[in-house]
Order: C-alpha cells, then structure tokens, then sequence
C-alpha cells in the first residue's frame, strides 16, 4: 500500500497547482476533514483537489500517475463501507463539476458531470417530466458520481432497478490517462476497437479474456436476486447482457476507473400516486407476507418498518406525526402504487387488499392517496439511519452488516436465523428495516469498537453472517457497497475463483494498484483503519457545557456526526446555510465535526495536533452561522452552535479576542450605554467616513449598516406607564423579557405585545433590575461571561420562579438560550431549569394558556412568514401556526433556510458575502416574490434586519406588532408594516462637524473599554 512518506507530497502539490485549474489542498484542515465517510473507517489523505472543470479533474488524476499517488474520486462523501476514505488524493467533484450537460426528452436521456446531485438533476429535468429512476434516501445530497461509483439503489429501485439498471454509457479515465467512453459492445463493436489498437483495445482484449476465462463461474457464482451489489459486475460483461462495460463499471467504487461524464436513462414522472401502508405484529411475520404481495401487484416500492425504529422515534420524540399517520401495528410494510390516472393508482391498492383478504377499513390498514399524507408517512420510514444510529439509551450503533440482501420469498426466515446471531453476540434488539420487496435489510448493530474483545466480536459476527446471508442465496450488500467492510468478504459469497477474476479485472484497468486502493479487491481488514479502535485515545477535556444527552462528554457529543451528511443538502430546512453558499465540505455541519474530531486526537496521525488551539478548527468554524439549524435538522442532533461556542471559550481562553467579540458579544452592554443619547450615537454609526473608521475598530464588516437605536426604549416607555406591579402569584401575571434587540432596537414590537397579552387577559410584568440571556456572550464563546450574566438573571427573577409565572419571550434567539443553552451551561442549578420549563413563546403562551373566550384578530388576508432559525430548531413553529390560524392569517411558513445574518455573524469582518450569498439563496427572493397585499411577518431581529437590508422594500413586522394593529382594526391591503413604530434613519442634516472624530474616539473607546472590562472581569473570576 502507498503510505505518505513514500509520495513526494511537496512536489505533487507543486505540480498539481501548476498544471490543474482548481483547488489544491494539503493543508491539515483538508486533510482531517475528508478522513473519514459515512462509515467505521477512517484513513487521512496525502490531498485534497477540487477540480473546476471535468478537463482539470482528468489532468488531476494524470499528475497523481505521474508522481505514484493513488486517488480516492470522491461524491457525497456519504458511503457507509469505507469507500470514501482513503490515504490517497481526494478529488471532489461536488463543488463544481455539477452540471447537467445535455438532455434528449425523446430518447429520455441525459448527460451529467459526475459532481451533480440527485435532487438538483431531477429538479432539472422537471420541466420534462423525467428522472433518474433511482433514489437513495441521501437524495437531497449524494452525488451521480457517487451513485456509480456504489451502485445505489433506495426505495425506488422496486420500480426502476439500480444505477446499474439506468447508465447507459460511461466517460471514464484510467489511472495511466486513457480517457474513453465505454458501453454496450456487441462483437462486431469489439472486433473493430481491437482493430484500431491502443489502450482501448488493450481494455476490450483483458475483458473479453476475463470473461472467457471465467464464463461459467460468472453465470452461476451470481446470485438471481434483485439487490445483489457486492463484487464487480462481471456478469454485464456476459455475451446474453450485451458486453456491456459501462454496466460493469457501475459499483466498482471508485477502484477501477475515474468517471468523468455519465449517460443515464430516465423514466417519467408519474402524476398520480397513491400509499397503503398494512401493519403486522412482528417484523418477520411482515416480511413472510412479501412474496404473497407480489403475486398481486407491481408497487413503485415496497418498504419496511419495525417496531424498534419506531420505539426510538418516540423517545427520540422525533417523527411522530409520522408515526401517528400509521395503521395499528407493530411493525408495518409500506407499499407505494404510481401510474397515469389517480382511479387506476388507487384500484391497484384496492385490488391488492381484496386479493389478500383485507379491507380498507380495517385498524391495520392506511390508505392514502393525499400527497402530504403519503409524505408522512414515507419520512419515517426514511429517516431510519439517523433515528437508529443515536439511541436514546446512550448505545451508539454502527454499520458493518446494514445492507445484506436475500430473495424476497427467503426474507422472514433470513431474519429470523439474523435475530439469533443477534442473540448469540449479545446485540440486543437492533431495528430490522428496509427494502424489503427485493429482500434488502438495513440495520445498525451496537457493535463494541474501542475495545480489543469488542473489535474481535466484531470481526467474528461479520464472518459468521456473511456465511448466513450467502447460505440464504444472498448478497454481503444490497445497496452500500463493500469498501472495507466487505471487501474481506467477498471470498466467503463468491469462491476464490470469481475473487480471483476481480483481481484480474483491477488489474486489467489499474495495474499499479493506484485507484482508490485496499477496497474490493486486495482489501484491507474488516477490522483495520477503524475510526474508533482500541488504541483510540481521545483527549478529555473539560468543557463549559454539560452536553446532559451525551454522557456530560465533549467527545461523544462531536461522534454524534455518523456522516449522514443531511447538512450538505441544496434546499429544504435550514441547515447547513455556510455549506449552501460555499459548497465545501469544510463549512458542512459534517465537516467540522469531523475536525473536531481531529482536534481531539486519539490516533497517532491525527490530522489536527494543536487541539483547542487549533487555527484549522477555529477557520472552519468561523463562517458557522451559528443558527441552530443541525440541532433539529441533523438527523442525529449536532448542534455545531454549541460545539463552536465551547471551542471559542477554550481557543480565546486567556488570549485578546477578535474585536468582534468585544464590540458584538458586549451589544447588550453598549445598547444600555446608548440612552445617554441615541440620536447622537445613530448619527455616528450612520455617518459614512465615521461609521467606516468605527467598523474598522470594532471588527464590523464595512458593508453592512449598523441598525438604529429607538429614540425611547421599551424599558423607558414601561416605566413611564407607571402600572402597577401585578402579583406574581396571580394566575394571570406574566412576565415579558425585555430583550436587548426589542428593547434597544424594536421597542413597538413589546409595546404590541403587552397591548395583545393585557387583551387577553393577562397582567403583564416586567422585571425592574437589568437582566440578560447572555446570547451575544454565549454565540463569541464568552461563556464564563455568560454564567455570570445568567446566575445575576436568575437572581432578578428568583420571585418569579418561585411563584411559577410564566416568563414570555419575543425574540426567538434569546428564547432559546433558555429553552436549550442555559440549562446546558448551567446543568445543576435549578432556577435554570425551573425557568426552562416557565418560559413561552408569545404565541405559546396565548394558544395555550389564554381564556377560551378570547380570540386574535390581526388585519385579514395572507401572510408571508420567516421562521428564526432558533426557533426552527428548539421551539419549533406549532403555535406560530395556530394563533395565525385563530387570528384568520392565510398565512404561507417559507422553507427556504437561514436569513444569513444569524446575530453577530452577518456583521463580523469578512463574513457579509457569506452573508448574503446565503440571504439570496432562499429568504431574499422568497420576500421579493410574496404579495405585495401581504403581511410579512419575520419574529426574528435578524432576520427583520437582512430583510430590510437586502433590498427587498419590505419591512417584516413581529407577530405581536400584527396582532396589535388587528385591534386598530387596519384593513387588508392597507401596509400594515408601514405601522410598525421603528425609528427612521437619522438625518445627515444637522450632523455635527466633528462627527468623525466623534466616531472614531467611541469605537476606540468601545474596543478598549472592552478589552479592559474583559481583564477586569477575568482577574475577579
């Protein structure tokens, strides 16, 4: 095998930035970031290369010849066998060479660079009604190169059959530099290539002798099952299957060929669908009952799910109105029905249920032909890999033997003989689910690999069920793959012989052994290049979180990233908004896990070596919008955002800070320092050659505009009231937090709620002594600051925890803090827990908890919502929902991702492009797009702020502000927004002559008052 030390790996990086037109990358932080894939592997490469065209990625591989390097041609990133993971030279296609380069919707084909994901090609071919037939579960982000390179295959492939099934010819680039294309060859085809001479022909000879040599074998050794992908595909090569070498070439993993371009043939889309999903008692009992189905019809797919998955997603709490979707059962097989008339999809499932003796009525029975519903109800059978891969219970469960495949008619007894292998390693109660109308199973197994009798356990159970599944007639892999999770394997289901032919095969395109080596053929150990391992021995250390769901340990919280890779998605929820707008994986919630992972070393080639010290971590971390948007969206729950703030408190800890932290962490400080004057420190921050030297100072980047401050702040104007303080016993006191950005920026917005809370009933308070979440402390990583200003909080409120009243947020990032970081920075203190549980949502607190008899009334017509990212991901937007149904707002919740400005981040140095290039990805054009008669309503400071900001003409009003101009009475289409009490943009008129020196002298003071307080603040703790 090739190890670093035997590359000149300076003069590979020299030629490679010489000779190709892309990214090349041998820094640590590269490096540690594609160590690893989805899988148990991890091998950190000699590189990285990002090629920007499809020309650049073929010299890359060329240059790599050249110098001896082996090279790993790299997708999603997302295999779950170790195949994208390799001491090579990575080449990602992702980033640019995505393109779809042609389409013929008469012959239904099309042409793809190898980088293109799934989703965003059928979203191409849409106006075509055509796709590609087959949808991995990852179809939101695994790439067509990738796709070949596995073989994929997801629920759709009881339709349209596997990759291998839908690639109609091949660009491929040998390792030595023969760039071709390759397909079907009839004879006459290959006498002619011959013919001509070359590296081709040389390619057509080796094949036409490998399968003349191995004819039999190939004709027998193959089982006749549909999800067999383990092995090469000799058999397309076979005389009947047309010598076809593209098909041959499909799941080869990388290991034989670069695929540079790919034909693919597409399918139409069907216009009518419908679902029946039939419930069972136990999952082997389910799976007896698939070959009876199949007698009788044809579904589009037939999946399965157990009882354990759904067990889990409901002390998860995950997917519940998922689950709720579903007939009665334990266990449950999914079938889903597709033609051209809605009648005849649905009288297919009918016809399915009088056929085996079942009623639509029955409680085992759903039956749907609503697209939303069908949705629901698909969505946990698709989220099975995150809800089983993090149990609640704390046992961690990995792949290894997660795809093996039988024929369908031996599936229940398959299991069956599984569950006892299960039983004999003492493997309790792993979910069995899957594909089970082609006989694929999926599941996760607690294997124990950081010990030396847990890996020997390991190896052992694999050995003995591929025996099993290979006496079934099966396949070790009926969808992932075999990488180095089967590679070793592969004897045991194929014989020496066929094993033999493989290597013959590798030898034939790769004879230097240089294409992604150690995987199929001439394998590393199923026990080898373990991510985890016994000789892994990660650093402890000591956090300012409590991390409560992951054992109290920093470590077990960042292996919570299984390699999923959810957060490298195009469209859709809100994470990951930095991978959206740069399309590299380190700025992938996946990427900086996988380097902080580094960071915590544990291995003796750690790619990072500096740990919380590390400038490789702290670059990836800096374009983290900190949005929270992985805490919901992940599958298995990162929350990068904490993660970040707990690197910052340890990478800044006793050193200067950016003065970003200083200038933005301390907003809350210098909001309450503004009331000596606003006016004057509005015309400051407005007036351009000031407000440019104060940005400098103060760490903000020169493009964005500085938000006004209110000319009178919510706090003045309550204490102006002069209402009395209500009891904080009495059941109808509330308490409203007055958060800085309200306060300071957006006091109408709390003028608005106490007016809508008072008509409900309520008596509001608010707390008469300073108080604070800590969020701009907690999101620059001042967490010690944070408790302070946390424990002084929970003093100020103390009568209010004791007597219950509920305390009612209105921003929801300050809400959250709460909800979700508070009670993690502060895990044994019970106010802090006491305050979790007492603090609402304005729209909680009035669905919930106002009297029957009231009802919200808000200006009629449709209404246009951006929901925080915060909120998305900890509160969630129920009650949002509800209150804006009750108050008669036709109202349309955008799913197009962060506002990009995210707090701090959207205004620190260097980070307004990222900003708005995640802004223009969704939120912006969504805004510009709605009804100009619309409510717009955005609960978030943020994302009120990137609107504003981002040339939309619209101003978002907080739902309080809507709700109070309901009880003005304001008609439709009368602006509403325009109500909204905000202070105007200062004038220049009158700006005094000295305004930038002014400016200059309050953002020097600003950063050294800051730093100052900071040491002062540091030697008292």
């Amino acid at each position: 095998m090739t190890r670093m030390a035997e590359v000149d790996t300076a003069g590979l990086t020299t030629a490679l930035r010489a000779a190709v037109d892309g990214e090349v990358r041998f820094d640590a932080g590269s490096r540690g970031t594609y160590a690893t894939d989805g899988s148990n592997y991890r091998q950190v490469p000699l590189g990285v290369v990002v090629p920007r065209t499809v020309a650049a990625g073929a010299r890359a591989v060329e240059v790599c010849a050249r110098f001896g390097a082996p090279v790993l041609s790299r997708g999603g990133g997302t295999s779950l066998a170790g195949q994208a993971t390799n001491a090579a030279v990575v080449i990602d296609w992702t980033k640019y060479c995505h393109a779809l380069v042609s389409v013929d919707p008469d012959a239904r084909t099309c042409v793809v660079e190898p980088g293109i994901v799934l989703d965003e090609l059928n979203r191409q071919l849409s106006g075509h009604r055509l796709q590609f037939g087959p949808k991995p579960s990852t179809h939101s982000h695994c790439a067509l190169g990738g796709m070949i390179g596995n073989n994929s295959c997801g629920a759709s492939a009881q339709a349209y059959g596997k990759t291998v099934d839908n690639v109609r010819r091949l660009e491929i680039l040998t390792a030595d530099g023969a760039r071709m294309w390759v397909g079907p060859a009839s004879k006459e085809e290959r006498a002619r290539i011959v013919a001509q001479g070359g590296r081709r022909a040389e390619i057509h000879e080796g094949l036409e002798r490998i399968v003349g040599e191995y004819l039999a074998d190939i004709r027998t050794g193959y089982p006749k099952i549909p999800r067999r992908v383990s092995g090469y595909n000799l058999d397309s090569l076979l005389p009947e299957n047309g010598f076809d070498v593209a098909k041959a070439l499909v799941g080869s993993e990388g290991t034989l060929v670069t695929v540079l371009h790919a034909e693919l043939e597409l399918v139409p889309v069907p216009p009518c669908q419908s679902l029946l999903v039939l419930g069972y008692d136990d999952i082997c009992a389910a799976a007896d009952d698939v070959p009876r189905l199949l007698e009788h019809c044809a579904p589009t797919l037939l999946e399965a799910l157990d009882d354990r998955m759904a067990q889990l997603m409901r002390e998860e709490g995950a997917y519940l109105t998922s689950l709720d979707a579903l007939p009665d059962g334990d266990c449950w097989l999914m079938l889903q029905f597709s033609g051209d008339s809605q009648d005849a999809v649905d009288e297919q499932a009918l016809a399915l249920l009088r056929a085996v003796g079942r009623d639509e009525k029955d409680a085992t029975v759903a039956f749907s032909d609503d697209p939303e519903r069908e949705h629901r109800m698909l969505k946990a059978r698709e989220a099975g890999l995150g809800v089983t891969a993090r149990p609640p219970d704390g046992r961690e469960t990995w792949e290894g033997w997660e795809d093996s495949a039988v024929p369908p008619e031996r599936l229940g007894d398959y299991l069956r003989d599984l569950k006892k292998l299960f039983d004999d390693f003492g493997y309790d109660h792993p979910s069995l689910y899957g594909h089970f109308g082609q006989g694929c199973v999926h599941t996760r197994i607690p294997f124990e690999l950081t010990s030396a009798d847990g890996v020997a356990d390991f190896r052992r159970f694999l050995e003995r069920a591929a025996d099993l599944v290979t006496a079934y007639g099966g396949s070790l892999s009926g969808e992932h793959g075999d990488g180095q999770a089967r590679g070793e394997l592969l004897t045991r289901m194929y014989g020496e012989r066929l094993v033999t032919a493989f290597a013959e095969l590798k030898a034939l395109f790769d004879p230097d052994h240089r294409m992604n080596p150690g995987k199929v053929v001439h394998p590393r150990p199923v026990d080898g290049q373990l991510r985890l391992g016994p000789a892994w021995r990660p650093a402890t250390v000591t956090t300012h979180f409590g991390y409560p769901d992951d054992e109290h340990s920093f470590t077990r919280a960042v292996m919570r990233c299984v390699g999923i890779g959810n957060c490298r998605s195009h469209a859709g929820g809100v994470m990951c908004p930095s991978y959206r707008a740069t399309k590299e994986e380190e700025h992938s919630t996946r990427g900086r896990a996988r380097l902080l992972f580094e960071m915590l070393g544990g291995h003796a080639d750690s790619a990072v070596t500096d740990g919380w010290r590390s400038t490789e971590v702290r670059d990836a971390l800096d374009l983290c919008l900190a949005c929270k948007g992985c805490k919901s969206d992940c599958p298995t729950g990162v929350d990068m955002a904490t993660y970040k703030a707990e690197f910052l408190a340890h990478h800044y800890a006793r050193r200067v800070r950016p003065a970003a932290h200083y200038s933005l962490g301390w907003l809350p400080v210098w909001a309450r320092l503004s009331r000596v004057a606003p006016g004057l420190v509005n015309s400051v921050l407005q007036a351009p050659g000031a407000a440019r030297v104060g940005k400098r100072l103060a760490g903000v980047d020169s493009a964005r505009r500085a938000p006004v401050f209110a000319p009178e702040s919510f706090l003045r104007w309550w204490r102006a009231r002069a209402a009395d303080a209500p009891d904080p016993s009495d059941p109808r006191t509330v308490v409203l937090w007055p958060d800085t950005f309200t306060t300071y920026f957006h006091p109408a917005i709390a003028i608005s709620a106490v007016r809508v809370l008072e008509d409900a009933g309520f008596r509001v308070a608010v707390p008469g002594d300073t108080v604070c979440c800590g969020l701009t402390w907690i999101s620059t990583g001042q967490l010690a600051l944070a408790k302070k200003v946390l424990r002084r909080t929970l003093r100020v409120l103390r009568p209010y925890l004791e007597a219950g009243t509920p305390v009612i947020g209105l921003e929801p990032s300050c809400t959250a803090v709460f909800r979700a970081d508070a009670p993690e920075l502060l895990p044994t203190d019970h106010d802090v827990r006491r305050l979790a549980g007492q603090f609402r949502t304005f729209a909680e607190q009035l669905v919930h908890h106002a009297p029957d008899d009231w009802r919200p009334s808000a200006p009629a017509g449709r209404a246009t919502v951006q929901t925080h990212c915060h909120q998305h991901a900890v509160m969630k937007d129920d009650a949002d929902r509800e209150l804006m149904r009750r108050a008669g707002l036709d109202a349309v919740f955008l799913d197009e991702g962060c506002c990009g400005l995210a707090g701090n981040f959207g205004f620190e140095r260097g980070h307004h492009e990222v900003s708005m290039a995640v802004a223009e990805q969704g939120v912006l054009p969504a805004v510009r797009a709605a009804a100009a008669d619309s409510l717009l309503l955005a609960d978030g400071f943020s994302c009120r702020l990137q609107i504003e900001q981002g040339d939309t003409g619209r101003r978002g009003l907080h739902l309080a502000e809507a709700l109070a101009l309901g009880l003005d009475g304001h008609p439709p289409g009368d602006h509403p927004e325009h109500h909204a009490q905000r202070p105007p943009e200062p004038s220049l008129a009158g700006r005094w002559a000295t305004t930038a020196g002014a400016a200059v002298l309050t953002g020097a003071v600003t950063a050294a008052a800051g730093r100052g307080a900071l040491r002062r603040l540091h030697r008292r703790t």
